[in-house]
């Protein structure tokens, strides 16, 4: 096989894989469902460019019909190149809606020199973004987070927070009013990195929190990589351990109902689910120790 066609093989394995993962997600969670309007919120970085690809992809053989519209918020950051979206957008014939919005100079404002700006300025831009969703009549609203950014997210809350919480891949908004989908939820950022140096989407860095040093996201990223470096399987199967809580064998008295317990000779499914009494699923935890169980249930190497 000549290097050509090979590189397009390999581009091609990749894109189905991103759609199969995407597909997967949506389907789980029922993200997307007939005669919604999503609105995909683009922002310029490769997971936001990636997640309108994959979408518009599957929109073509998806058995329910949905409509798309990009949207991308525009925060008058010094040096934003602010042709770029609205000319990608039109190539690909796709709608879109650009909201300028000078949220920058707020955030400068507000916070002081060295300090996080990341959750200001995310209070700030959920807000616009629900507003625009009301707008333009949108359903369902689409970001860009993919299967690092929730685990990355479930370790700071575990280690600053102390709480058991990540990103859902389907959540309500506070009001009540909108409903917020993660399309990307299984995929790895390696696979998105890969998929966008082959696109060669336009990517438009951040200068006002992607610029910030020594975030504890990023020492987060960096642990999650060094773990996928040294101990194949390990975040894979992390991920896993989103899917299978069990409250029973956990401290939390308002998800399970300790104080009420009772002797049973019945094996209810809450205690099936948990494996009985034991703390430890003795099997699959010596099957990962001897490096046997190094793949997860979404298969995503390549």
């Amino acid at each position: 096989m000549s290097n050509t066609r090979k590189l397009i093989f390999e581009e091609n394995k990749l894109e189905k894989k991103l759609c199969r993962l995407v597909g997967q997600a949506i389907g789980d969670f029922n993200m997307i469902e007939n005669g919604d309007k999503v609105m995909v919120c683009v922002s310029g970085g490769k997971d936001s460019y990636a997640m309108l690809d994959v979408l518009l992809k599957l929109r073509e053989r998806a058995p329910i019909d949905f409509e798309i519209i990009a949207v991308n918020l525009d925060q008058k950051q010094p040096e934003f190149p602010a042709e770029i979206l609205p000319n990608y957008l039109s190539s690909l014939g796709v709608p879109y809606h650009i909201e300028t919005q000078d949220t920058y100079s707020i955030v400068k404002r507000v916070i002081p020199e060295g300090k996080t700006t990341c959750g200001l300025c995310s209070r700030l831009r959920r807000g616009i973004l629900y507003r625009v969703a009301d707008e333009l009549g949108a359903t369902k609203i689409a970001l860009g987070h993919h299967r690092d950014d929730i685990l990355e997210t479930l370790l700071l809350n575990m280690f600053f927070a102390g709480k058991l919480k990540g990103m859902p891949p389907k959540l309500r908004s506070d009001d009540g009013k909108h409903m917020v989908i993660r399309p990307l939820a299984y995929v790895p950022e390696k696979l998105l990195e890969r998929y966008s140096s082959d696109m060669n989407f336009p990517i438009i860095p951040c200068n006002l929190c992607g610029s910030q040093p020594n975030l504890q996201r990023g020492a987060m990223k960096e642990m999650l990589r060094d773990w996928e470096k040294k101990f194949p399987g390990r975040v894979e199967n992390l991920f896993r351990s989103m899917h299978h809580i069990v409250p029973s064998h956990l401290m939390d008295r308002e998800a399970f109902d300790f104080q009420n317990l009772e002797v049973s000779t019945a094996l209810s499914g809450i205690a099936a689910r948990a494996g009985g009494d034991k703390g430890i699923d003795e099997k699959e935890f010596d099957e990962l120790v001897s490096g046997t169980l190094i793949q997860g249930a979404y298969n995503i190497s390549l």
